[in-house]
């Protein structure tokens, strides 16, 4: 049996959605869920924000987002999409205009904030150019930035609201025969954002992107993000995701990754499981983790490493592992691979030969599941 068989109580069961395009990467339908970032340098700096999306796409972002806000930033978009390795979703906020420049510059995607976009006459417009460029669209409602006529109506951002507003764009979207959309109604309240977002999930089968909106900081943004769109996952929501994070976008990445892993809806490169440690570990779990995270991020593949102080958890959780390190006593400790014990290991040459083992064990599974493909076609 496979390691990573999905067992029924672990199994999610996906919300049946249209599926659409943001450049070649599929959002929605049967499509893994996609993971997104946004840079936060000038769109106007063309080598700064090409150089961060790079970094994003490295670590492992499928679509990545860039802000536009003048004409210049319009022109420096086109220049960044031809360089940029994954698809570009330009933010609109405010001027109509900044969309059909973004469309025409080559966006693959367009976000559009009902709110503060302007009349549905120059929602229109925006539609025509996206129609024309193969762009697809993204309504962005934001509790933060709701229309003047829903706020007087419901009194203050609630998820009745937020609803309302996506559906009302939605309905413009459709009139003009307009479906290549996925659709957003984010706060920075989780307990809104989650009711928003069910709510809206329950009347429209267009893809939902996630997001916990001006989550906070490193720590606390990837605890409120955790929880929001964990919960909203595990219930079956949502077609792409994007963790916001006062940090490096390449954290987001990061962020998404680990939510989605820890959900087993998506797994990309090495899942570590490591005790916190205490008066019984056998070697320093600590550094020794935070060493091994470190050598071990360029690995992609999908797999999974337990390191574990004793031996009160540590041969039970690398049964379940890919390679599994459980400490011991006088110096060593015991390696296990595929959930076997292979061989003993001193602590002094444990980092360099589990980095060794799990090298060896992702060129086994690329290998393998490279002849799968081959056999397949």
């Amino acid at each position: 049996m496979s390691l990573h068989a999905i067992r029924p109580w672990r199994q999610i069961d996906r919300r049946p959605s249209r599926k659409i395009m943001v450049g070649n990467v599929p959002v929605g339908g049967d499509a893994p869920i996609s993971v997104q970032t946004m840079t936060n340098t000038l769109t106007t700096d063309v080598a700064g924000t090409v150089a961060q999306v790079q970094a994003a796409a490295e670590a492992g972002a499928d679509i990545v987002r860039v802000s536009v806000p003048d004409e210049a930033s319009s022109k420096a978009l086109k220049e960044i999409v031809a360089e940029s390795p994954v698809p570009i979703v330009a933010d609109i906020h405010f001027h109509y205009r900044r969309g059909i420049e973004a469309a025409e510059a080559g966006a693959a995607c367009l976000r559009i904030n009902p709110g503060n976009i302007g009349k549905p006459d120059r929602v229109r417009e925006v539609i025509a150019a996206a129609r024309d460029h193969g762009c697809s669209m993204r309504i962005g409602v934001n509790a933060g930035s709701l229309e003047k006529h829903l706020l007087d109506k419901y009194g203050e951002p609630c998820p009745d609201a937020m609803i309302e507003s996506g559906l009302d764009h939605i309905r413009i979207l459709e009139d003009n025969d307009f479906h290549e959309y996925k659709i957003s109604c984010k706060a920075s309240d989780v307990f809104m954002a989650a009711a928003a977002y069910q709510g809206l999930a329950e009347q429209t089968d267009a893809p939902i992107h996630l997001g916990i909106t001006e989550a906070g900081g490193l720590m606390s943004g990837t605890i409120k993000s955790a929880i929001g769109l964990g919960n909203l996952l595990w219930m079956g929501i949502g077609d792409t995701i994007r963790v916001s994070l006062s940090a490096d976008p390449v954290e987001e990445v990061r962020v998404g990754y680990e939510i989605l892993k820890s959900l087993g809806l998506r797994h990309r490169g090495v899942n570590i499981i490591s005790c916190p440690s205490c008066a019984r570990q056998g070697f320093d779990v600590i550094k020794t983790v935070e060493a091994l995270e470190e050598r071990l991020a360029h690995i992609k593949t999908p797999m999974s490493l337990s390191i574990i102080g004793c031996v009160v958890n540590g041969p039970g959780e690398a049964l379940m592992t890919d390679v599994g390190f459980t400490g011991g006593g006088n110096g060593a400790g015991m390696v296990y691979l595929a959930g076997q014990q292979s061989h003993k290991l001193g602590n002094d040459g444990m980092i360099e030969h589990i980095v060794e083992q799990v090298e060896k064990k992702a060129a086994e599974i690329e290998s393998r599941d490279a002849a799968e493909q081959t056999a397949a076609e």
